[in-house]
């Protein structure tokens, strides 16, 4: 017997969906901005490329050459990832609206998201209240 969904419970799965891709998201930004480190701007990133690629064309050595080349690799690949840089006040507001009722159903607490790296104004913005969950288990 095939049971068909109800309208109703095919838009609270894709509330969910889009809650629970807002909360990613906007998790994943976090963590990026604080990767430790420099931050470099694109043009920075290219300047190194060009000298690495400078020091691969000069370096005899074919072990050292292929580290140079890595390097090259890294940073082309931190180019690619500056250009396509987030939005992070929207990201925050797509979890704004989220937050609080992905935190009810899911049972996350407003010290787990701190220690996400959620700020508390953040949190406070989405209604996420300072309380302890009641049922653990």
């Amino acid at each position: 017997m095939v049971r068909k969904m109800s309208d109703e419970h095919k838009a609270a799965l894709a509330k969910g969906r889009t809650q629970g891709r807002a909360v990613r998201d906007y998790l994943a930004a976090l963590e990026q901005d604080r990767k430790p480190g420099r931050k470099m701007d694109g043009e920075t990133v290219k300047a190194r490329i060009d000298e690495v690629q400078q020091k691969i064309d000069a370096e005899p050595d074919p072990a050292k050459r292929v580290d140079l080349i890595q390097r090259r690799l890294d940073l082309e690949e931190r180019l690619v990832d500056l250009s396509g840089e987030v939005d992070l006040e929207a990201l925050e507001q797509g979890f704004i609206e989220a937050a609080a009722e992905y935190s009810e159903r899911k049972g996350i607490t407003y010290t787990a998201w701190r220690e996400a790296g959620v700020p508390a104004a953040v949190l406070k913005q989405a209604g996420v209240r300072r309380t302890r969950r009641a049922n653990v288990g």
